[in-house]
């Protein structure tokens, strides 16, 4: 089994920053891609940002000119820098991973962590 631990979550006034990261532990045979999702309620979870292994990215518009996902595979960590954050980043933030376990190396499952909450005031 995989597990995902977020960290780096909290308040922040409209134009800060923060930086969020993802640690995968766990039996890991190997890990494709790793990304951000978000979700404020009563909304569909929205894509943010992923990376292949490769560090292949993929950013959503809405957060491309502030965000930034980068990835170290060697601590199997993924971290999203988020600079002038607006209100409307408002969200709880979660990680995603596709991965194989040792135990099932020829199986891909996806993961996700327990999300972080990130707020953004006016």
């Amino acid at each position: 089994q995989v597990q995902l631990v977020e960290s780096g979550g909290g308040l922040v006034q409209a134009g800060g920053s923060l930086r969020l990261s993802c640690a995968a532990s766990g039996t890991i045979f190997s890990i494709n891609d790793m990304g951000w999702y978000r979700q404020v309620p009563g909304k569909q979870r929205e894509l943010v940002a992923t990376t292949t292994s490769g560090a292949t990215t993929n950013i959503a518009d809405s957060v491309k000119d502030r965000f930034t996902i980068s990835r170290d595979n060697a601590k199997n960590t993924v971290y999203l820098q988020m600079n002038n954050l607006k209100p409307e980043d408002t969200a709880v933030y979660y990680c995603n991973c596709n991965a194989r376990a040792r135990g099932s190396p020829y199986t891909l499952n996806n993961y996700w962590g327990q999300g972080t909450q990130v707020t953004v005031s006016s």
